[in-house]
């Protein structure tokens, strides 16, 4: 049986939730930072992606094929500004790159690149 208190019982949220959570204003502070250390993460992230997009297109327009160095980067980019956005929006615990290894891509290019 969950216990409760009156703060919790108001708020509908079980006691054992909050103290199995550590919920102290110090690690929400310290997740803060974190936070606003990838928000300039991803903006860096974002440029990068802007230059491999239009580098993309100049050789593209030269050679009439993609590179595909430039093609597995860029996947393996969004990958990891996916992973930052999941762990800035709270819906990820685990920090991400340089905090861990870099991501792998999370899918696979298309085969055949179309332009229609």
């Amino acid at each position: 049986m969950l216990s409760y208190d009156n703060d919790s019982l108001k708020k509908g949220v079980p006691m054992n939730t909050i103290r199995n959570n550590s919920l102290s204003r110090k690690n929400i502070a310290i997740r803060c930072l974190y936070t606003l250390f990838f928000l300039i993460v991803f903006e860096v992230i974002k440029i990068i992606l802007q230059f491999a997009v239009f580098f993309q297109f100049v050789y593209l327009l030269i050679t009439r094929k993609y590179s595909k160095p430039a093609r597995e980067f860029s996947n393996r980019l969004s990958t990891y500004a996916y992973k930052v956005m999941r762990y800035m929006t709270l819906n990820d615990n685990s920090r991400p790159f340089p905090f861990a290894v870099f991501p792998e891509a999370l899918e696979e290019p298309v085969s055949e690149v179309t332009f229609e």
